[in-house]
């Protein structure tokens, strides 16, 4: 089992070397030092730690931090800080001591990963999905993240839960390419179309206690799925590589097979311009990310009951 550590700092080596050196140990992924991006990668990611790498960082951003800790800490997600003692005072001066475990360096790679790992011993571990749990009990990559609320951790002395994430749902691998669809076929079925994998497991989440779900990487995909299966409402991204959800929701309302399907665009875009353009397509509604469950919930029972 990995642990799941979102990363953020002006320190690259540090940052690096949860990559090169710990990969073993965490499933990393990075993000901006910016607080949307941060929230919107906590909403998607679910990390079990959030680590923050110090180097010459700039007053406002660690300003944004003691609000990061606030949405961490309803999460139950520890903030971990790695940098100089020198930093790591500043920091908590400016931040208001959001910390919940300081390492400071010089610290080898070995030295951090074991100074997590201790932090996060002895806890429950947090209930959702895990790696390992998946190909355990037969679930598929994109197997959904359950909403765990152990303890918090206090900070430094008390250990944080690990993310043993136990499957839910019933799901199975449809395609190789990075489809899934859900096992029940009696249900509503609903076709999430996005490039982020984070995403698509998290909407899986929201939506499968009443739905059943195909999960599809990209437009293509989900227009190869199309031809051999039906579906009763579209989640599509707007922005994607390649074919984005304009090209896709083109593509669809010339098709005499899939120009009623109703389709609602998933998009975080907040330009103006932009949004102009998605409501030019006349998706049946528009929800910006984070994805708000009850708003979702709300939408598709409209739409499709």
């Amino acid at each position: 089992m990995k642990y799941r550590i979102l990363v953020t700092g002006n320190n690259v080596s540090v940052i690096d070397s949860f990559f090169n050196q710990m990969e073993n140990v965490f499933e990393a992924l990075t993000t901006s030092i910016r607080y949307a991006d941060i929230i919107r990668h906590v909403n998607c990611y679910e990390p079990d730690a959030f680590v923050y790498c110090l180097h010459n960082e700039q007053r406002d951003y660690i300003r944004h931090m003691a609000g990061i800790k606030y949405k961490l800490a309803q999460e139950n997600i520890p903030f971990i800080l790695i940098g100089s003692k020198e930093e790591c005072d500043e920091f908590g001066r400016i931040a208001l001591n959001a910390s919940d475990l300081i390492l400071y360096r010089p610290l080898s790679a070995e030295a951090i990963q074991e100074g997590i790992l201790t932090f996060f011993e002895g806890k429950k571990p947090r209930k959702g999905r895990g790696v390992q749990n998946d190909a355990a009990k037969g679930g598929d990559a994109s197997e959904e993240a359950g909403a765990g609320e152990p303890e918090m951790a206090s900070p430094a002395e008390t250990p944080f839960a690990p993310g043993n994430f136990p499957p839910t749902g019933k799901s199975f691998q449809a395609e190789s390419e990075g489809l899934h669809e859900g096992a029940d076929s009696r249900r509503k079925h609903i076709l999430v179309v996005d490039d982020n994998s984070m995403i698509l497991r998290l909407v899986k989440e929201h939506l499968h206690d009443k739905y059943d779900v195909a999960t599809a990487l990209s437009g293509k995909i989900a227009l190869k799925f199309l031809k051999k299966k039906k579906t009763d409402l579209i989640l599509l991204d707007y922005e994607m590589p390649d074919e984005n959800g304009i090209v896709i929701l083109e593509k669809l309302r010339a098709s005499n097979a899939t120009k009623d399907i109703p389709v609602v665009f998933l998009t975080g875009v907040t330009e103006s311009k932009k949004i102009r353009e998605a409501l030019a397509m006349k998706p049946q509604s528009y929800l910006l990310k984070p994805i708000n469950r009850d708003r979702l919930l709300d939408t598709i029972e409209k739409l499709i009951g």
